[in-house]
This record gives C-alpha cells, structure tokens and sequence, in this order.
C-alpha cells in the first residue's frame, strides 16, 4: 500500500488517509481525482480493515464507475466486493429488491425517453407528439428535481394545472403497466426509505462508507437518496469540481457541491489544486476567467509543468477566416514542428459550428473526425432538409423523394408510395419517372388521408418553385407558420421556407427537448450556408453542387490521426496537447440569454474549455459571424474582456471598444498586437492610418460593415469591405467619400 500512498502528492495522501468527518474533495482539473478516489477505496479495505461489501461508491457514467473498479482492484483485490455503480445502476439495484413494497414487480422495465414520450401521448391523444416530447422532458425535470405532481414547487417546472394533472395521469398509468422511467430510479428509492424505516436502517447499516464521484454533477433527486442512506456514523465522502459543473440543462444542480458543509455539520475540505495537465500560462487564462463567478467555493490551481507558451487571443474579420485561420495554423505547426494531427482539437460552442471547419479542412485533406456528433452532412436533419432541396432540383430522385414524402407523416403509408413509383415506371417517355407527375396521377386512386397528405408534399414543392422565380414576391412571414427559424439573405429564404412548412422543423425539435434544440441549430447552420447563393433555380444547383463536392471528399477521409472537432461540453474528461476554442463572442459563447446563475455556468464552461489544453491554447473571436441567415456584426465574448490582455499574445486588429474595456495598463500591448493568419495580401493598418482591420464602418447602400481587407496598391490603400447585406466592396482610401464612414467608439 505505501507504494501506492508514494506516488500521491501531499494533499492527494491528506484526502485518501482521510477518515471521521464527512469529507468534500475540491478536485481541480487535472488534479488526479480519480487516482484518489481509487487509491482511498484500496486503502480503506487494505489499512482500514473496512468490508469491501460495506462500501457504496457512486459515479455517472458506467466506463467511469468501471475505471475506479478496475485500479481499485489492481491495488487490493478485495475491493471487487465494494459496490461501484452509477447512480440510477445502483437504483435499479435496489428497486429490483425492495419495489414490491411500492406494488413493483422485480421484473419491471425502465421506460427510455422515446417509451415515455409514447405513453404521454397515448394520455393525450389529442395533441401532437411535439406536446408529448414537451411534457416528457418537464416530467423528467420534476423528477431530477424530486418533485411529486402534488408537489407544490412543481410550479417551479411548469405552473399550468393541466401540467400537474398530465404528471399525475402519467404517473398512474406507470404504476398500472408496472414499469418505471429513470427518474424513478433515483426517486422510488428515496421514497421507499422514508416510507420503510425498517429498510432504511437496513441499508444505512450495510453501506458504511459512501464514496461519490463528480459531485457537482448531481441532482437534487441524488442529493436527497444520499441523505436517506447517511447517519452520523456514516464516513461520507464526496469528489468534485464547483468549477465544471456544466451539466444544469440535464437537472445537475452546483447548490449540492457549494452547500455540501453546511447540509453535512463538521465537513472537512480538502483542495486538490496541483494541476499536472496544463502549464501556468493556460491555468491563468482559466483562472481569471472563472474568479468573476460568484457561486464556487475556490481554489487556484497551480501548474506542476511549470512555464509555457503563452495563450494566443486572435481577432477575426468572419467565420470563413477563422476556419482559414485555424487550418493554417495546424498545418504550418505540423511543417515546422512535425507532431500528429491528433494533437489538436478544435472547440466550439454548439454542433452546428462545425460545419465551416468540416468544409475547410476537407479542401486542404486534413483529417479530422467530429466527437459526440456526426458530421454535418450526415446528420438525420440536414439529410432531410437535403433530400427535399434535391427532389425540387430532379423530381426523378426515387432515393430522396422516399425519404421525405412521409416525413413527418402524411398518412403516406408504404402501399401508397409504391402505386406513386410503379406509377413513375410505366409514363409517357417524357414524364418516365418524374415522381411529382405520378403523383399526381395516382391522387384519386389513394385514401382520402393519403390524399389530402400528398397534396401538402406536392404544395410545398410547388410554393418552393415560386421562391425561386426572382420576379415573384417573397412574402415570407406569409409563409411561414412558425418562427422556429430564421430567414435572411438569398437562398436561405427556400431552405427556411421548406423545413418550416415541411413539418420537418417541428418533427426534429420534438425529438426531445435537448437533442432538438441542436437539429434546429444544424438546420439553421444549414440556412446560414444556404444566404451566400442566389435564390435562383441555379443557385439551388449551385448550393447542392458545393455540398456533393464536399461530400465526396470526405468519404474519402479515414484516418487515426485527425484533428479533433469538439463542443466544449463533450470534452469534459478529455485532454488535448493543443486547443483552440472558437467563436467566442457575445450570442454566441455566452449564448444572448444567458443571465445570472446561467451566465455563471457559461463561465465554468469556457473554463473546462481552457483546461483541456496541455500545451497550447488559441481563442479566436469573429467580427462578423451568419446566424440567422444573415451576417450579423458581433461583440468579442464578455469572457475574453476577463482576461488580461497583457497575459496573452494578440494577434489580429484588437477593435477599440474592447481595448478600452480591459484592465488598467494592458492598453499598450493591445495596440502592439499584429495581425497573423490572414492571407499575405492583407495588412493590419492602412499605410494613411485612416483604417484597420477589423474596423466598423458604414455605407448609404450598404448599411453596416467591417473592413475585411487592406492592401498596398500604386494609388495607395485599397479598402476591402463586406457589409451586413452580403455586399462585399472595395474603395481606394484616399478617394474615400462621405458615403464610406468609419464608425468609432462615440458613433459616425
């Protein structure tokens, strides 16, 4: 065991020799957690002399909670008798023993998210599924919550009395089928030991020490299974970072890990602040950042591999060139440096931002591979919105009209799309499989359902038409009967119109409330590519051409060593030689409505970001950025104006509002920065001081802009500007009328 207990630094032995009170473990990124909690589970049985069988360690995911088994084991083999679980594992686990005291069969089956979404709907027939979906994640919040439908917080979740009225008819209806959801998992325990007293002290005498793992990932349902199974007597110890606790839209609640001492009297506090990931200058950027959050108990980590390369901030014109940038610069390392693609990740804030990178890197055959999320292309939703856009293009397309005739369901069923293709089959020579004319043709053969189905598929296509006749009106908000997109420029107009009108919008954010606020985000991302093409019959060509290009070069793509292409979310646990963390701008890293409690996980999330590098760290912000089919001008993230300027290297025009919003005395090294990854032809500041990089300006026409370019000419400057409508000019500086105006701090 001391070979063990050698290896651990002085605070990580403090908290495995630990024993009395209960104890919180503050574990820093990269602190070595893990190697303690496994190291304590073998000292407790080795030194301790405690029964394996008496010990409850909990986790939240099964490779976690198979991880601490194994190097538990590999120390003392005893430990194998511990029970080392997930939370709702070690709930089935006691449901299947004690349920029939609640009237539940041993043999019950727990209910998925789509087994619930099923059964609501069957409880309210007349309403869509999206309703269904809705009120699943709401019950499944109530639960994390611990929240009966008699509950008077329940308002908390929704305040509606038909809400409380659904949950309770839900709830009777589970107990009449005889099956549970994973909320009950947690809850129905709980419940069990405070019905029971004779149960409750059962269990309270067999799990003499509670180990749990990732704390602040807990619920409250977690919390209050973990205070049913404690007494006094009780060695509880818990593990966690107030830091990462970023999982609140999944119910995790930071209060369970902040108030820890005061809901457990006598708490001892052991901070694990040695960080062997990360060198001091990434720590740093971590750290300032994360101080301005209110809600954390604090540490400061200190970086074991001591000095490093100092983080690089860049500044960028727009999402094309940050995508530019990022390749160059991965390439340039690999030339210089040598290295492995593998070395690198690329973070953003949301799936949907992958999709600049995915094309950039496939035109310079970089590999790379996207984590916790398909790639763009294959993607359910945007297959779906391609499939519609190619059938509008070829109606002879027999693969995409199948996919899309009956999704979501026009009461289409199988038979009635055969008699449409064996219909194709046997036309005219000059309609021969033009599937929208056999459509028509069978029309009065089909059930009226069927009919009135086909009618929506056939309208949809022919008002799409419309959209792409430059001499028709676009009277889009006539369209439209929803707002869960938004329109902008060119194209994205019929890609907006299609997946609204289609129904395929609401068909995948009803998926579930999660999973389907980042489809729409894909199919928004989608729109967004779509506003650079004309709205034309040949601009729709044009716009699949380009994707089909892609497409193609990918499925040639196959390779290990490929850069890593990440939402900060899914890289908690991971860690990269080299990170880049993109779009960090206000609205887009933090989200715009993110406020208060909210704004504070945002802040713990760009922390994690941070501290998954280990050697080198970028953060690249854009000027301007497409959301919403439109080229919006955007602000640099409130968190970049958290970190000092003078503690990283600066590349790219630093606009002078942010300049002005920094700390005392980091001015001068903003105005020093220099530009870097953008193409040899541009500059960082016109040779007549009139314009730099970056700088806002505005045009009668045009409306608002950026300067996107500047380069030397015999005449002098030439200016390169691209306004909010898609316009992109260029304009000699020393013609420069009353119609180009620059915008500073103060205005025009």
């Amino acid at each position: 065991m001391e070979n063990y207990l050698s290896v651990l630094n002085p605070e990580q032995r403090q908290a495995v020799l630990h024993w009395g009170n209960p104890l919180l473990i503050l574990a820093g990124a990269g602190s070595g957690k893990t190697r303690v909690i496994t190291t304590k589970i073998a000292y407790l049985v080795q030194e301790r002399g405690v029964d394996p069988r008496s010990i409850l360690a909990v986790t939240f995911t099964n490779k976690a909670a198979r991880e601490m088994a194994e190097r538990a084991q590999v120390i003392d083999g005893r430990a194998a008798d511990a029970m080392i679980r997930t939370f709702h594992s070690f709930g089935a686990w006691f449901l299947r023993r004690n349920g029939s005291l609640l009237g539940l069969d041993s043999n019950f089956v727990i209910y998925d998210d789509d087994d619930t979404v099923i059964l609501l709907a069957s409880l309210m027939p007349e309403k869509p599924r999206s309703e269904a979906a809705k009120a699943a994640h709401l019950i499944a919040r109530a639960k994390d919550y611990f929240l009966s439908p008699e509950d008077p917080e329940l308002d908390l979740i929704d305040h509606r009395p038909q809400f409380r009225k659904l949950y309770s008819q839900y709830e009777a209806k589970l107990r009449s089928i005889g099956n549970v959801d994973f909320g009950d998992l947690i809850k129905k325990p709980v419940e069990i030991l405070r019905t029971f007293p004779e149960v409750k002290k059962r269990f309270q005498e067999r799990f003499q020490v509670i180990l749990v793992d990732e704390y602040q990932d807990s619920n409250v349902a977690q919390f209050e299974l973990l205070k049913e199974l404690f007494t006094p007597e009780t060695y509880l110890c818990v593990v966690g970072d107030d830091d990462q606790s970023i999982y609140r839209f999944r119910g995790a609640e930071v209060r369970n890990i902040l108030e820890f001492p005061e809901r457990f009297a006598g708490t001892d506090i052991i901070r694990l602040e040695r960080n062997y990931r990360s060198t001091a200058p990434i720590l740093a950027v971590a750290g300032t950042v994360v101080d301005n959050n209110r809600g954390r108990l604090g540490k400061k980590l200190q970086a074991e591999r001591g000095d490093g390369k100092p983080p690089t901030l860049v500044f960028l014109p727009d999402q094309e060139t940050e995508a530019s940038f990022c390749a160059e610069l991965i390439q340039k390392s690999m030339q210089k440096q040598g290295g492995s693609y593998v070395d690198w990740a690329i973070l953003y804030r949301t799936n949907a931002q992958s999709l600049t990178f995915e094309t950039e890197f496939l035109r310079r055959h970089i590999p790379y591979k996207v984590v916790g999320s398909l790639k763009f292309y294959e993607r359910e939703e945007v297959k779906d919105a391609l499939a519609l856009l190619s059938f509008m293009v070829n109606p002879r397309d027999e693969i995409a009209f199948k996919r899309v005739v009956n999704k979501p369901s026009r009461g289409l069923g199988e038979a009635s799309v055969e008699k449409i293709l064996q219909e194709s089959a046997r036309g005219t020579a000059l309609q021969r499989g033009n599937l929208v004319a056999a459509s028509q043709s069978v029309l009065p053969e089909l059930s009226k359902k069927a009919q009135a189905g086909l009618k929506t598929f056939l309208s949809l296509l022919e008002q799409g038409t419309k959209l792409l006749n430059p001499e028709q009106p676009r009277p889009l908000a006539n369209i439209l009967s929803s707002n869960r997109l938004s329109a902008g420029d060119g194209l994205s107009v019929l890609i907006v119109y299609l997946i609204e009108a289609s129904g395929l919008a609401e068909y995948h954010a009803t998926e579930d409330e999660i999973a389907g606020t980042q489809r729409l985000s894909n199919l928004q991302e989608l729109a967004n590519a779509a506003s650079l093409y004309p709205a034309t019959a040949e601009g729709l060509a044009e716009f699949l051409e380009h994707i089909e290009l892609d497409r193609s070069m990918e499925s040639g793509e196959d390779s290990s060593d490929a850069v890593t292409l990440i939402t900060v979310h899914n890289t908690k646990g991971l860690e990269f030689r080299k990170v880049i963390i993109t779009g960090l701008e206000q609205g887009v890293f933090p989200r715009a409505d993110k406020e208060d409690e909210d704004l504070e996980e945002e802040r713990r999330l760009f922390y994690v970001g941070v501290t998954r590098a280990m050697d080198e760290l970028y953060l690249t912000t854009c000027a301007m950025r497409r959301m919403y089919g439109r080229t919006n001008m955007n602000q640099p993230s409130r968190f970049l104006l958290e970190v000092p300027l003078e503690s990283v290297k600066t590349l790219g025009t630093v606009p002078r509002t942010f300049v002005q919003r920094q700390p005392l005395g980091v001015a001068s090294a903003a105005r020093s920065a220099s530009i870097a990854g953008n193409r040899d032809r541009v500059s960082c500041t016109s040779s007549d001081g009139r314009w730099q990089l970056g700088s806002a300006l505005f045009h009668d026409d045009y409306g608002y802009g950026q300067v996107v370019g500047i380069s030397e000419g015999p005449e002098g400057p030439l200016i390169e500007a691209r306004f909010e409508t898609g316009k992109q000019v260029r304009f000699l500086s020393k013609y420069q009328s009353e119609r180009f105006m620059r915008i500073d701090r103060d205005g025009l």
